[in-house]
């Protein structure tokens, strides 16, 4: 009987465990730090493409003057500059992929401030309020409102809902 009790308290002791989940996504977009990220990401990556843009221009020139000058070179001059022209068209081929690879190289590294403020405010929350489990929403099919810390978390870090879609603003 005593075996019995224990295990049966057992079993209870590990149900109790209390489980919540939250939109990691939802509360950053709420953060006044991701606005700031946006746009400094903005304005990088279009300082990104004026680069490309301002190469491209570049070698249109050089391409330009190479035929109106090709024809008062020597056959081995003209061999030196087309080959130049072939690097340049080169390097300006991957220009796109390089332009997506630093964009979202900084855009990792602006975020993870971000990501360890939330990160933080989550655990916080997760103690106060004994949850032993924080799951993100967006892995889950059912869920009880009254497990969502989203709420709870958002009032820990000062954010206030966005107002729906169409919705008057608060004053």
């Amino acid at each position: 009987v005593l075996i019995s009790a224990g295990m049966f308290g057992f079993s209870n002791a590990a149900n109790a465990q209390k489980i919540g989940y939250i939109s990691a996504d939802e509360v950053i977009q709420l953060m006044p730090e991701a606005a700031e990220v946006q746009t400094q990401l903005d304005a990088y990556q279009k300082s990104l493409y004026q680069n490309a843009q301002d190469k491209q221009t570049t070698l249109n020139e050089a391409v330009q003057k190479f035929y109106k000058d090709s024809t008062g070179m020597s056959a081995s001059l003209k061999e030196v500059k087309r080959t130049e022209l072939q690097k340049q068209v080169q390097d300006l081929s991957g220009e796109d992929q390089k332009i997506q690879n630093q964009f979202e190289q900084k855009r990792q590294e602006l975020s993870v401030p971000i990501q360890k403020k939330l990160q933080t405010a989550i655990e916080e929350v997760a103690k106060e309020n004994g949850y032993t489990y924080v799951l993100p929403r967006e892995a889950l099919i059912i869920m009880p409102p009254s497990s969502d810390i989203g709420p709870l978390v958002k009032k820990k870090l000062g954010l206030k809902d966005a107002p729906a879609k169409g919705a008057p603003a608060v004053k």
